[in-house]
């Protein structure tokens, strides 16, 4: 090592400047080298060396090398080191730079600058050899009693750190090992020291000095250590740790002492554990939990283990077991806060009030899994929170909208980096009760991906007879959700898996009448929007029939999203209004500034018409309240966005008026038919699925070959209806993309209009499906078409007779107001749809011959 006199370093030693750090014999330094001379010592020296002798390099302290190559060296520092060079790595970003490792060899004293370029060279006499200690005046006894005495502080400094760890055990067999005379370098490149202080160790040459230097150094550390342990909870530093970690890992010859004691008990491990012993899990989970712990406590905390294992116990705790919040089953309370939250909704209502009673008779019912499905718009979460708040149940949402990856479901495995439970787990978590009320929201709308199948992971958390033992991929452990209240929401059901549909009891939404919609408004929309824009009743004041004009003529959807958008943008208006108004009356009169502008302002402010739009008429303040009518909603809104077209796209014949199902609601779509001289071909346009293609080939078919019957022939006279002519359905919107078979009766009744010439009833609806023997086939979604040909403001529907059972579920004001015609056959809805019916040619009587 450094004090051995084998130790022979060339007389002609490269310079290595470095300002960083300090490198002391025996010790081993991470450097790096950027600049432009110590670069091409690298290059020149150490990367095209052979020998060993050309990784000896000296090693310059608390000297900075110049950034360029013209720039003089500036003094060098007196005593350097001899270093070897073990390992040599480059990189280009973000500049060119090398990284040494250099081991410290012994002392060197520059006696010459032999050159200063393309690297500085030096000649150099080297220190640290065993005739210096030898040779020495001082007694041996005085000598030893210091090397005594920095060897007894040296142990007892590495004894208080845990001997469990590597660096700690090979430390203090170095230090029974190597020579007295190189501990101090070494230890002083250990410990916590400045690089002041390595600096007069490095400058100290003779032995006795280095040792007398150095003692108070080791002094100051132990006292430091013994401070700590008695401040602070004992605890891991990044490169040791205290000793005290843990209770059963003690040094014998430190004494336990009754702080010690004490620290045990608040111990974070011994907390987790005794958390776990009082928690009310399963068996199964306190096994695994129990097993885990004893890993914990035997577990270094450097591990990236120990984190993991550590989260994981701790999501254990905190999960809620049996812990659980008391339903409120009063039935009448649970209506009266059903009615105050949300207006219609029957069949929810019904629903909920049914668990509540059930409730009452059993006290171990499982949740019920409920899956309501409408437009948005309707109410679907929101009616959600208020059956949790009318349950007294915790409330939590989980949107699945986009989700295609199963582990969120049912978490990851805890063999993966950054691994999380699913959100199921994570919900628990985040309520603390294990029977709160899930909405998960937009099922329909769940993805695919390589990750897995989302919806086939909901498979066992929506199956009764299997959720009470959930097993997340995190936990490994089952969890009981049987007592969850789950609600799923959905546009659709066509999206969504037939098993996982399956599992559901689904309660369909449909969306809301023109009343509906006005009491809506006025119950909850508007003093929503005048909370949220600061207004009160006494500023403004909107009519129902103002409210029917925002619903008939500035939107059209089944819920209610869009006319609450409308009642914002009236709002905001208004409250431009009334700021401006206060502004203007708590503005100072600034006459006797400027009389006569005041006077000519005065005078054009008086003579401006007063309306609500004119945004110059802010000299004086509005009227309150300020009303809404038809003509400050044009102003404030705009033109109407939707006008009754009915009777002026039924001013020809070849139109007629059919109701399609969309997951938005119901829809009113007319069907436009001509035709043209051709080869008999029929074209079919606007987006149209196979089904529907079919309904018009099933209808022209009917339609040929009852054409004597009804008289019906083409251009030329002739019954052949497609006889040198070409017809052409047409279907708008033509972006909008369509299919199923209730169009087929309108189909029909539109191409008879156009053989016919006759115009088809202008305040007629209808739909179903038809068969090549004229019969009229059941279809879905009566109650949404039957509501989009009120709002559309059609008198008489023409459905099928097998559909007349759906008519229950339409309000009787609704029913009131529409007249509906029962069709088993396409005889019936041409009589329906025409003025005066649609005529038949008699039969002729067959004469039977007796010949």
């Amino acid at each position: 090592m450094a004090a051995g006199s084998a130790i022979q370093i060339p007389s002609r030693l490269p310079l290595l400047l470095t300002h960083e750090g300090v490198l002391l014999p025996g010790s081993t330094m991470r450097t790096s080298v950027d600049s432009p001379r110590n670069m091409q010592l690298v290059r020149s020296r150490l990367l095209k060396g052979t020998s060993l002798r050309s990784t000896i390099i000296g090693v310059i302290p608390n000297t900075s090398d110049p950034t360029s190559d013209c720039d003089d060296l500036p003094s060098l520092h007196r005593i350097g080191t001899a270093a070897l060079a073990v390992q040599v790595v480059g990189s280009n970003w973000p500049k060119p730079h090398y990284t040494l490792l250099v081991t410290g060899l012994c002392r060197f004293q520059i006696l010459q600058l032999l050159k200063e370029k393309p690297y500085p060279v030096a000649e150099v006499e080297q220190l640290d050899r065993l005739e210096q200690f030898t040779n020495q005046h001082k007694s041996e006894e005085e000598l030893g009693e210091l090397s005594e005495q920095f060897y007894k502080y040296a142990v007892q400094l590495v004894e208080m750190l845990d001997m469990s760890v590597p660096a700690v055990a090979k430390l203090r067999r170095l230090l029974d090992n190597l020579p007295r005379e190189a501990l101090p370098d070494i230890l002083t490149s250990i410990i916590r020291t400045s690089n002041q202080e390595k600096l007069q160790i490095l400058d100290a040459v003779r032995l006795e000095e280095r040792f007398k230097m150095t003692i108070p150094l080791l002094v100051r550390q132990i006292e430091g250590l013994k401070l700590l342990q008695k401040t602070r909870k004992p605890k891991q530093d990044d490169d040791k740790r205290v000793v005290a970690i843990r209770p059963n890992r003690r040094i014998n010859h430190i004494p336990s002492t009754t702080e010690d004691e004490e620290e045990e008990d608040h111990d974070d491990v011994v907390i987790l554990e005794k958390k776990i012993r009082t928690s009310s899990m399963s068996e199964q989970a306190l096994k695994v939990c129990l097993k885990e712990i004893k890993r914990l406590k035997k577990m270094p905390q450097s591990m990236p283990e120990y984190a993991l294992t550590r989260n994981y116990l701790e999501l254990m705790v905190e999960l809620p077991w049996n812990k659980s919040t008391k339903d409120r089953l009063e039935i009448r309370a649970a209506r009266i806060l059903l009615d105050n939250d949300h207006y219609a909704m029957e069949k929810l209502k019904k629903r909920v009030l049914e668990y509540l009673a059930v409730r009452q008779l059993k006290n171990n019912l499982k949740g019920p899994i409920l899956c309501f499905v409408g437009p948005p718009g309707v109410g679907k979460t929101s009616v959600g929170r208020s059956i949790a708040k009318t349950l007294g149940r915790e409330f939590h949402r989980i949107a699945l909208g986009g989700v295609c990856d199963q582990s969120d479901i049912r978490g990851h495995r805890r063999t993966y980096v950054g691994s999380m439970p699913g959100r199921i787990i994570n919900g628990l978590k985040t309520v603390g009760v294990n029977n709160p009320v899930f909405l998960l929201d937009e099922v329909d709308k769940l993805g695919k991906s390589l990750q897995g199948d989302p919806a086939a992971a909901l498979l066992e958390v929506l199956d009764p007879e299997q959720n009470h033992s959930f097993t997340d991929h995190y936990l490994n452990v089952a969890f009981d959700l049987s007592q969850v209240l789950f609600i799923a929401t959905a546009n659709t059901t066509a999206t969504i898996p037939p098993a996982l549909l399956d599992r559901m009891e689904i309660i369909q939404v449909p969306g809301y009448t023109q009343e509906e919609k006005i009491e809506i408004a006025h119950r909850h929309l508007i003093p929503k929007q005048l909370e949220q824009h600061g207004l009160t009743p006494q500023q403004i004041q909107i009519p129902q029939v103002t409210t029917l004009d925002i619903i008939t003529r500035y939107t059209r959807e089944a819920g209610v999203r869009s006319l609450d958008r409308k009642l914002g943008a009236i709002c905001r208006a208004v409250a431009v209004k009334v700021a401006e108004g206060q502004h203007k009356e708590t503005k100072p009169d600034r006459a006797e500034v400027a009389e006569g502008e005041d006077c000519k302002e005065h005078v054009t402010e008086d003579a401006k018409p007063e309306s609500i739009s004119d945004t110059a008429d802010l000299a004086l303040p509005p009227e309150m309240p300020i009303l809404i009518d038809f003509h400050a909603l044009k102003d404030i809104l705009g033109p109407p966005m939707y006008e009754m077209e009915v009777s002026e796209r039924l001013s020809q014949p070849g139109v007629a008026i059919g109701l399609a199902w969309t997951p938005l609601g119901g829809e009113i779509m007319f069907v436009e038919a001509s035709r043209m001289d051709g080869e008999g071909q029929l074209t079919l346009t606007g987006q149209l699925g196979d089904v529907m293609k079919e309904s018009a080939h099933l209808a022209i078919s009917w339609l040929r070959s009852n054409a004597k019957r009804y008289q019906l022939t083409n251009a030329s006279g002739s019954f052949d209806l497609l006889d040198n002519t070409d017809i052409h359905l047409h279907f708008p919107a033509g972006a909008v993309t369509k299919d199923g078979p209730s169009a087929g009766v309108t189909i029909v009744t539109c191409l008879a209009s156009l053989f016919s010439g006759r115009l088809v009833c202008s305040d007629v609806a209808m739909t179903g499906e038809i068969t090549l023997r004229g019969l009229v086939l059941p279809v879905g979604g009566i109650k949404d078409k039957v509501l989009a040909a009120h709002r559309a403001g059609l008198k008489r529907i023409i459905i099928p007779q097998r559909n007349e059972k759906d008519l229950e579920e339409i309000a009787a004001n609704v029913r009131q107001d529409l007249t509906f015609v029962m069709a088993s056959c396409l005889d019936e809805v041409l009589n329906a749809a025409f003025d005066g019916g649609f005529a038949v040619k008699p039969r002729a009587d067959r004469l039977n011959s007796k010949l």
